[in-house]
């Protein structure tokens, strides 16, 4: 089936701009113009992706953001006009998949599209494999479930495709770059910060079962679990 992208801004030539080149790309197309709407449609339609601005009436993209992960794990990039690092390391931290300043280039978001919707595209069981076992750490890549012992983890699709990687090189560092190609594809036109962002989730999840870093940074270089 086509996917369904929910479009959030308040700025009609932009709504107008993305709204035609997504239905030209193929995609079906949902509108909201400020966050609370933003909710009763995501809520309502169920998106295979949103694409929300940052800077909204009556709630703003950030908070969104953090409601809609508490609630589904649906698949976000974040549009923002801010020129702060900090906005956009927030917003990866709360969840989002990927990030676009404006003014951007549509040619470029709709890359991105393609490519968050194929990372999170459910996997077949005839690609899954036997379960990976690192430590106490077991994925199973058919079911897409990830369990610290016998304790299941709440990962988003991008988490548990981030942790799939650090533990198929488990004791291994990876570099960011290596992480960004794997995880990301090797088409991502973001920067490595997403990669930081991620992986900060991702420890703040696991050592809510593990207690400790199993994902250390080597300084310099990139990241290794020692699970």
């Amino acid at each position: 089936m086509t996917a369904l992208v929910l479009l959030v801004d308040d700025e009609p030539p932009i709504v107008d701009l993305l709204s035609y080149n997504l239905r030209r790309s193929g995609y079906q197309v949902a509108v909201a113009r400020d966050g609370e709407e933003a909710l009763a449609v995501a809520r309502r339609e169920r998106p295979d992706l949103i694409i929300l601005d940052l800077m909204l009436p009556r709630l703003d993209g950030l908070e969104v953001c953090r409601i809609l992960r508490r609630e589904r794990d649906v698949p976000i990039i974040m549009l923002t006009a801010r020129e702060s690092e900090i906005d956009r390391v927030v917003g990866l931290e709360l969840g989002a998949d990927d990030y676009v300043v404006k003014p951007f280039s549509v040619r470029e978001l709709m890359v991105r599209v393609k490519n968050v919707l194929r990372r999170t595209a459910p996997r077949s069981v005839d690609e899954a494999g036997q379960v990976l076992r690192a430590g106490a750490l077991a994925i199973d890549a058919a079911r897409r479930e990830a369990r610290w012992g016998t304790t299941l983890l709440d990962l988003t699709a991008q988490d548990f495709d981030l942790l799939a990687t650090l533990a198929a090189h488990a004791g291994q560092v990876l570099t960011r770059e290596q992480l960004l190609t794997q995880v990301w594809g090797y088409d991502y036109y973001g920067d490595l910060r997403v990669v930081d962002a991620a992986v900060k989730r991702l420890r703040a999840k696991l050592r809510q079962v593990t207690r400790e870093d199993v994902v250390t940074t080597v300084r310099g270089v990139g990241y290794r679990l020692v699970a």
